[in-house]
Formats: C-alpha cells, structure tokens, sequence
C-alpha cells in the first residue's frame, strides 16, 4: 500500500496546475474528451502498436480554423506495463497527472503494481479496483450481500444445479475475460467444461475457481452511477446493455437456423460494445436505492469507499409480486460505455448531457477550487 502522504505531497507540489492522464484503451476517448471540455491538458499513455487511434486520428489539431481531437500528448512504451518504472512515474509526476482508472489499466498493469507500485495520484479509490475480481475474500458479491442487493443464487459446487445456469471461467488465452457457457445439470455441466478444454478455450484448472450462478431471465441493464465526495450523493449517469459476440448473431436468426448453428458452433459472450438504454421511471427510485446501499457499504468495508463511477449490472425481473431489479456484476471504475452520454439522465439533471469522463473533470476541477482535491484521489 502507498502512504498516503506521499500522494499528499504530490498534489502539494502540483498546485493549480493538473493534467489529465490515462492509459490509451478503454474509455481513454471518453476521459480525455471529458477532460478537454473542463480545461484540463490531457495525455495518454499507449502499448506500442496500439497507438494509433490516439495520436493519428484523435490527437488535438486545427482544421479549417477549427479546435479537432481530444488528446494533447500521447506517450508510448514497450508495454502498459512499464508504466510501474521509475523514470515513467516521475515523468508522469512532472507532467502534473491525475491518473484516471478503467479496466484495461487493472488488466494491463496489475492490481499488486496500481497498489504498491504507482506513486501517481489516481481519481477515485485504487484498492477497490481489485474488488471487481471473484477469487478476493471481500469481493463484489460480499458486498452486494451486505448491502442486501439481491444477487443471483450461487452454487458452490456443480453437482448442485437444479436449474438453467450460467458458469463463469477465466479464459485460456486471455486470462483477464471471462468465458461463459449455460448448463442446466451436473451432467451437462460435465459434459459442455470437457469439450470447451478440449477446444482450447478454458482451462480444467480454471474450473475450480468458476462461478456458477443462476441465469436471470430479465431485461439486461447497466446502472451507471457517480459518485460525488464533493455534493455527498450519487448521481445516475446513464443506462446500457451489453452488445457480445457472437450471441447476438446467433439470436438475429430464426429458431430452426439457431438449433442447426449451434450444433457446430458454441455460444461466445465476449463484449464488443454497449446499447444505451432507458428505464421505465416507477424504477428509478429502486435503482437509485440500490447504488445508495451499495456507496454506503463499500465505505465501511473499503474506507474511504466509492470516488466517482460505479456500476451496478444486471437484470429486471417481471416477479411476483412486482418488477425487482437482480444485480450479477459490479463494475468500480470508469465503464467503458460512452454511448450513456445519450442517456436522458444528466440532462435531467445538469440542462446538458455530461458524459462520465466530463463528470469526473468537473469533481476534480472544484476539487482544486475548493482545496479538497485530496478526497478525490488515492
């Protein structure tokens, strides 16, 4: 863990005078355009080889007279990695950063290497990054039971299923997605794990640290949420739904063509972009009741709790008695779902539409007009 002074003396050193950075994958477009409408330089840091839509097509340059692209300096290294080098973090420090967190940042770097290792201010709470992850002891689930937010039910053990499943797994390949298949048995349970080892895509080891969870059959939503140390409430930035491949390929055709293309190839969920949604306004106060629950807990269990964005996925379920909202997932950072900028939410709220990347440049802009930049960041 890094001592929180050494951050404080930081932002001491930095004064007026912020930068904002992030790493170039994700939602790096989202911050840094967020970024730009608040006032603030903005800097990504990229993977060689993957630096191009950053500095070609998004950098900042006149057109015609006319201000184009949101990032005003890319910085590429070997790895994402390597951001955790000395010489990489003092350059960082030198340069004023704020460092904004999504997932490709936990994935990339490492959870150990963002906790012990990055001594850059980082907006919002870097030790909760590794919540999101199943195998941690106080992880999301725990704390969506003690906010007591219904969960799907979980089993333990395969031999238990007694009804239409979904099993998650790591990845053989990439270890940092989750690969899932529906079983509805022990024995087809048995049988669907055997043949995706077979085909390569997961490993028998990574069976046993698999989720095995209810599937809910409901209309998906994402709850995105911030959450504002500053004004002390949450505020609901948009609402979205996943696109996956190749599920939704699978389901634009009719029934008999599914049952033939399934007989030759497995259903995948990898996610490829997101739907923005909108939700039947008698549910919002139960959504907003949710997120409360859940900012409040996680201060207890991960002081100083939520900074800034949050999510809670899952599904709404027609009951008895009534419509109930089932949460399966818990994103802690940035989401990586721009398109929620159309969402009615903020312009509800605001008169305009902000995005989440504008919304976090806004805590921190008063953050610095208010002297308490220090509560933002870790």
């Amino acid at each position: 863990m890094i001592d929180k002074r050494v951050i404080e003396n930081i932002l001491e050193k930095y004064g007026k005078d912020i930068s904002i950075g992030c790493i170039g994958s994700h939602s790096a477009l989202e911050i840094s355009r967020g970024a730009k409408r608040q006032g603030f330089k903005t800097i990504v840091i990229c993977q060689r080889g993957r630096e191009k839509t950053y500095q070609k097509y998004f950098i900042k340059k006149m057109f015609f007279g006319e201000d184009s692209g949101c990032i005003d300096e890319v910085i590429v290294l070997e790895k994402f990695r390597n951001i955790l080098d000395k010489n990489i973090q003092n350059m960082l420090v030198n340069k004023h950063i704020i460092f904004i967190p999504h997932r490709s940042f936990a994935v990339y770097v490492g959870y150990d290497g963002i906790e012990n290792r990055f001594e850059v201010p980082v907006f919002g709470n870097r030790y909760l990054l590794r919540v999101e992850e199943r195998d941690v002891s106080r992880n999301q689930y725990y704390l969506l039971e003690k906010a007591g937010i219904r969960t799907p039910i979980i089993f333990k053990d395969y031999t238990e299923i007694d009804r239409v499943c979904i099993v998650k797994v790591g990845e053989a390949e990439r270890r940092y997605e989750r690969a899932f298949f529906l079983v509805s048995s022990p024995k087809e349970f048995e049988e669907v794990s055997k043949k995706m080892i077979k085909e390569g895509r997961i490993r028998e080891e990574s069976l046993e640290n698999a989720v095995i969870e209810e599937f809910i059959v409901g209309a998906q939503f994402n709850f995105n949420f911030f959450y504002s140390p500053l004004l002390d409430e949450i505020e609901l930035m948009g609402i979205d739904m996943r696109r996956q491949t190749n599920l939704e390929g699978i389901l634009r055709l009719p029934s008999n063509w599914q049952k033939k293309i399934l007989e030759k190839i497995g259903i995948k969920f990898i996610e490829v972009g997101h739907i923005a949604c909108t939700l039947r306004e008698s549910l919002l106060e139960k959504a907003f009741e949710l997120g409360e629950r859940f900012v409040k807990v996680v201060r207890k269990e991960y002081p100083p709790g939520i900074i800034g964005p949050f999510a809670l996925q899952g599904a709404i379920i027609p009951g008895p008695p009534r419509e109930d909202i089932v949460i399966f997932d818990v994103s802690l950072r940035v989401p990586g779902s721009p398109g929620i900028l159309y969402t009615p939410y903020t312009f509800y709220k605001w008169d305009r539409n902000i995005s989440v990347g504008e919304r976090i440049a806004i805590e921190i802009k008063y953050g610095l007009k208010l002297g308490l930049l220090d509560r933002l960041v870790t």
